[in-house]
């Protein structure tokens, strides 16, 4: 099979959706890897890394495109790329077409066949393929909040753990999945008082049972009790995903006047619309913006801070899905594996995801 690489171009995005030793792993098949020149260079896999390992270099996107059949990519095309993109080929890549519905309907146009990383799943009901960079959001998430508390930063000017007598600053996580996991593991990692929220009350006991109680609450989620740990926060980490659709929208606008000015949110949810209502996506340059005084982070592709381990990490857990699509062609390759046809999002001009089909035409 014929599958191309083109260098990401969303803001501030290093990723690169093929590493130089996923690449000699797809040669070992005798597949033909284009690789747009210079996509990777910025971690460090430099072209001659590519060749090396059996790739071709092209200079440009449209080459990349125009050469190959399975596109593997990191984030959702940009706009500038739809017009690359065809009934020909398949896309393997981070979708999140709830997330711009405007954008998912442009793609869905083209014709391709899009398979999105974010809703392969499981035999466990996990989403493999959305866990490794939802665990570097989740990290991220306080090491971000934790720089953006700081005054010059617009922030409370608090630092997150204890010292002392003082009592220790407040982190609330709403949603304990996977990034909210971490999140709240690397918030207890710093001495901070944790609020877990979260619907589940299975999930919270489950959490109790690994965290324990000492300076954590675990509070299921209602309205009253996410606006009560807003009231009393230094940092709120907004991690809820429901599959293929839109994130709820579980703090309202109302609760931010409450809030103490300098308090910081970050939204994880953000690429699927996120879950704060004041959202509004922001990008590496201009990560945040402030309404009613709170600090809002809502970037959009947040491991995209450390490209080099995420490719690394995704790398790991996409390589064995696209040496099936390479291998056994895309339609084998869907039809034999149902985790992997839960990851078909579209296909010839029409979504093929019931979740996603309810997301962008509420049907």
């Amino acid at each position: 099979m014929k599958i191309g690489v083109p260098t990401e171009i969303k803001n501030n995005e290093y990723r690169v959706g093929l590493t130089p030793r996923s690449v000699k792993a797809l040669k070992a098949f005798n597949h033909d890897i284009f690789i747009q020149q210079g996509a990777g260079s910025a971690i460090g896999f430099l072209d001659s890394d590519y060749i090396e390992s059996g790739a071709q270099i092209l200079e440009s996107a449209a080459e990349v495109f125009a050469a190959s059949e399975l596109i593997v990519k990191v984030k959702e095309p940009m706009p500038s790329e739809l017009g690359y993109l065809n009934s020909s080929h398949t896309l393997f890549t981070y979708l999140h077409l709830a997330g711009d519905p405007k954008q998912a309907h442009a793609l869905i146009k083209t014709g391709v066949t899009g398979i999105a990383y974010e809703t392969v799943t499981s035999d466990s009901g996990a989403l493999p393929l959305l866990a490794p960079m939802s665990a570097i959001a989740g990290q991220l998430s306080i090491v971000v909040g934790s720089y953006h508390l700081l005054k010059q930063n617009k922030g409370r000017g608090t630092l997150i753990g204890s010292f002392g007598d003082l009592d220790p600053r407040v982190v609330t996580v709403i949603g304990a999945g996977v990034a909210g996991t971490e999140a709240i593991q690397k918030a207890i990692q710093n001495n901070a008082y944790v609020k877990i929220i979260d619907l589940s009350e299975k999930r919270l006991n489950a959490l109790q049972a690994i965290f324990g109680s000492q300076n954590i609450e675990y509070i299921q989620s209602t309205e009253e009790a996410i606006a009560d740990a807003l009231s009393v926060s230094d940092l709120v980490i907004g991690s809820v995903y429901v599959v293929g659709k839109q994130a709820p929208k579980v703090v309202s606008a109302e609760m931010l006047k409450n809030m103490t000015p300098g308090t910081v949110m970050v939204d994880i949810s953000i690429d699927q619309g996120g879950c704060f209502e004041t959202s509004q996506p922001t990008n590496h340059d201009e990560p945040t913006y402030i309404k009613d005084g709170v600090v809002h982070y809502c970037v959009t592709n947040m491991p995209g801070a450390v490209p080099l381990t995420a490719t690394h990490a995704l790398n790991q857990v996409t390589l064995p899905f696209i040496l099936d699509l390479a291998n056994k062609g895309i339609d084998v390759a869907l039809n034999d594996d149902e985790h992997l046809h839960n990851g078909l999002n579209i296909q010839g001009g029409e979504v093929k995801h019931q979740a996603v089909q309810e997301a962008l035409f509420g049907q």
